[in-house]
């Protein structure tokens, strides 16, 4: 994950200088585009869901320092963009969307046939906070932040079954707060804003088995969802 972002923030900090460089002869894009008290969008972008452990009894493996192996993968994205314009470099942000995404999860201390593959679907509410610098040729670096709520439609969480019937559950509805970085551009059509957030999950997520030894969720206090969201939005 500390991979991803470093790279991100390259990708951010490239950009921002070639807009720089390109924007040298000072002729600006979309001059009044931030002057409008409502703006809308769309955003496309990956994401990279991982957990977060904490344990009743920290008792790990003496191979990899874990109970549980993680197996994370990138996911797609998609949203609508909602901007009301509060102040010269405050803008407050309605994003809806949809993510989708799969990671694994395993037992460390048991057999293979321990493996979980978890695909979720999330209808992804955030609102969002925007602080922007001053827009510098057709450039403007920002800070994002705020919090979030989700509704995991794959959660299983009313399903009968646990996972000694093969079955992962967690709950349906989570929440979150989020904090990120980005760039606004203005081209000659439209706005294009690539950025890069953490999402970090408040609630315990994990329904437990009924086997209060269950390996999957006996000795688990917390499990929360943690995430990387790279976002491209056009306006």
């Amino acid at each position: 994950m500390k991979k991803i972002l470093t790279i991100a923030l390259i990708a951010l900090s490239v950009s921002a200088a070639n807009a720089q460089i390109f924007s040298g002869e000072r002729v600006l894009n979309q001059q009044n585009f931030d002057q409008q008290r409502w703006s809308w969008g769309y955003f496309l972008g990956f994401n990279k869901y991982d957990f977060d452990f904490d344990y009743i009894n920290y008792n790990p493996s003496p191979v990899t320092g874990q109970d549980f192996r993680v197996e994370t993968r990138f996911g797609f994205n998609v949203g609508l963009l909602g901007n009301l314009k509060l102040s010269h470099n405050l803008d407050l942000r309605l994003e809806p969307g949809v993510n989708f995404n799969t990671r694994g999860y395993q037992a460390l201390k048991a057999d293979a046939g321990t493996y979980r593959e978890i695909s979720s679907t999330y209808v992804h509410i955030p609102l969002l906070l925007k602080f922007s610098a001053n827009r510098l040729n057709n450039f403007k670096p920002f800070v994002i932040g705020g919090v979030s709520t989700s509704i995991n439609l794959s959660s299983n969480e009313n399903n009968p079954d646990d996972n000694s019937a093969g079955q992962f559950r967690m709950t349906t509805n989570s929440y979150y707060y989020e904090v990120g970085v980005g760039i606004d551009l203005y081209l000659y059509y439209f706005k294009l804003s690539p950025s890069i957030r953490g999402v970090f999950a408040i609630n315990d997520e994990l329904i437990r088995d009924a086997d209060p030894n269950s390996i999957y969720t006996g000795n688990v206090d917390k499990m929360s969802s943690r995430a990387i969201f790279i976002n491209f939005t056009f306006q």
